[in-house]
């Protein structure tokens, strides 16, 4: 048995943010959430809506059938531009 669908977004949403270098306090902003409310979902303590799945889609250029596929499909179809960059991975390390 597979993982269940809110797991598996939640798990996505991690992958996402990863491969981005988002931070949770980026994503709220595109939601319109506090930091505080992304993380209660990512935690699984409140579930994502539909409507978030459609606004994380847009916001990551991606359809949403593939957001809700699990974290392999979704970081297989985010557009290259969106991949953080090395740049992005040293920033604040000090380097």
């Amino acid at each position: 048995m597979g993982l269940r669908l809110e797991e598996s977004l939640r798990l996505t949403v991690a992958a996402l943010m990863q491969a981005t270098g988002e931070s949770q306090r980026s994503v709220a902003g595109v939601l319109g959430l506090t930091q505080t409310q992304v993380s209660r979902r990512q935690s699984g303590a409140i579930s994502w809506s539909l409507s978030d799945v459609d606004v994380l889609a847009e916001h990551y250029g991606i359809d949403a059938l593939d957001l809700l596929a699990g974290p392999t499909r979704a970081c297989e179809a985010l557009p290259a531009d969106r991949h953080r960059t090395r740049r992005t991975e040293t920033r604040g390390t000090g380097r």
